[in-house]
């Protein structure tokens, strides 16, 4: 292998490890817009984090289906919520990209604000599991699973490690990494 090939194979390592970390970014970018957008009353802007066909389950309350219940959701009961003050913070995901595709874990509370006790208290504390997608307009959610942290396992299941070994996972880590 000459001086060059040996150089091309490190830049081409680069090149992959830099997108791993640009599309972790901007995974972890697209979770970070969903509370200031809900929270603000934003439908549209909340709905077109999704895919046109993605799903939003928010166990046991609400399952959407589409942009279009995101909206509804946005526009209707959500609303009452918004006005007494309420904010959605979301824990940074645990992203493992695949190609195109993408999934994670994390935490959402639900802080709301109580005007009596001039104080905000945390009104849920949910497990959530993602499935991203990369399309032209970049990446977007396919599928959310939000649940109540209540006690119930299968909701707390929802933040176990993937079963597979770390080695099988794609990662910014992976075996692309050699010794650049």
């Amino acid at each position: 292998m000459s001086e060059m090939d040996d150089l091309r194979a490190v830049v081409e390592k680069l090149a992959a490890r830099v997108r791993a970390l640009e599309d972790q970014v901007e995974i972890m970018q697209l979770v970070a817009q969903y509370g200031p957008a809900v929270d603000s009353g934003s439908a549209e802007a909340t709905a077109a984090l999704w895919t046109e066909d993605g799903t939003f389950d928010a166990v046991p309350h609400l399952r959407m289906r589409g942009r279009g219940d995101i909206v509804d959701m946005v526009n209707g009961g959500h609303q009452s919520l918004i006005r007494s003050g309420c904010g959605h913070v979301l824990t940074v995901p645990h992203v493992v990209v695949d190609g195109d595709e993408a999934t994670g874990r994390s935490y959402a509370l639900n802080i709301r604000w109580d005007a009596g006790a001039d104080r905000f208290w945390v009104a849920r504390v949910s497990a959530n599991t993602w499935r991203w997608a990369r399309t032209a307009q970049g990446w977007r959610i396919t599928e959310r699973v939000n649940a109540n942290l209540d006690g119930t396992a299968e909701h707390r299941e929802m933040l176990a490690p993937p079963r597979q070994p770390p080695s099988e996972q794609s990662s910014v880590r992976g075996a692309d990494r050699g010794s650049t």
